[in-house]
């Protein structure tokens, strides 16, 4: 008996040992298979078995898109992101003439800083003669300025501060030679004393002339725009989409005896004015 047994083990172990190696192989993927099956069986239960999920609605579609529509936060407005860069830059000016109408005692106007040493670039006419020039910065220092530069054939003057604020913060010049007729044109300044106004509006034209009233020199090559300035204006900023100054404010025109704007404005060119500074022509 025990004979037998010993037979049939050897037996056994040399059909193993002659078993093909594919024989081998053929097994073990049965055995995949048959777990990949009853995988897939076991899916397509769960499948069968679970609820079907609720359906929204035309009208809940609706709201959810409303919900989200109202809680958006519109980007702001390209205008208002070039007033946050400008008005920390920008300077209210006052002229007293000490004369004998008290009406004519005082000139508002606007400026600009230009650079670290605090240099105010602003129209000629805003302070030529007064006996005493004062100027309010955007954090609400005020200090007394005089004219240290001038260039009167472009109506500009320069002026220099007795005392700076805290923090001084300089427009970036832009290049008016890069803008075209059309190309978005912002003017700040304080018409009227209403400090720190903004309009808007597009340059109308390059190389313009204009003489203003009761004076005999002629301003030449000028930017013309139609952004709304009145008095108060002069001197203050022209700037481009970017916030950069690329003129200075000197006049408007206007037929009638009236000081209000009816859509012509000028000013100079920020290559030239700049040249009052020191800034080197580009």
């Amino acid at each position: 008996m025990i004979e037998e047994e010993t037979k049939k083990n050897d037996l056994a172990a040399g059909l193993r040992e002659r078993l093909p190696g594919w024989w081998t192989k053929l097994r073990g993927l049965v055995q995949f298979s048959a777990g990949v099956l009853a995988l897939l069986l076991a899916l397509m239960i769960y499948d069968a078995l679970k609820p079907e999920p609720d359906l929204l609605t035309e009208q809940e579609v609706r709201d959810t898109v409303n919900q989200v529509m109202a809680s958006a936060t519109p980007p702001p407005s390209n205008s208002s992101l070039v007033y946050q860069v400008i008005q920390p830059s920008l300077v209210l000016i006052q002229s007293h003439y000490a004369g004998e109408d008290p009406e004519e005692d005082e000139r508002l106007g606007s400026g600009v800083v230009i650079n670290d040493s605090g240099d105010i670039l602003t129209s000629l006419h805003v302070v030529d003669g007064a006996k005493e020039i004062e100027i309010t910065y955007a954090d609400g220092t005020r200090a007394n300025a005089e004219v240290i530069a001038a260039q009167a054939e472009n109506d500009i003057a320069v002026l220099g501060s007795a005392s700076l604020p805290e923090v001084l913060i300089p427009a970036i010049l832009g290049n008016p030679n890069a803008m075209r007729p059309g190309d978005e044109a912002y003017a700040v300044g304080n018409p009227f004393g209403l400090y720190s106004s903004m309009s808007a509006g597009v340059i109308s034209g390059f190389g313009r002339t204009f003489q203003p009233e009761g004076s005999d020199q002629r301003l030449e090559d000028l930017i013309q725009f139609d952004a709304a300035v009145n008095p108060g204006n002069s001197g203050g900023p022209l700037l481009n989409r970017y916030g950069q100054v690329v003129g200075i404010v000197v006049g408007i025109i206007n037929p009638t005896d009236d000081e209000f704007f009816i859509g012509i404005g000028f000013a100079v060119p920020i290559n030239i004015a700049g040249g009052a500074a020191g800034i080197p022509p580009y």
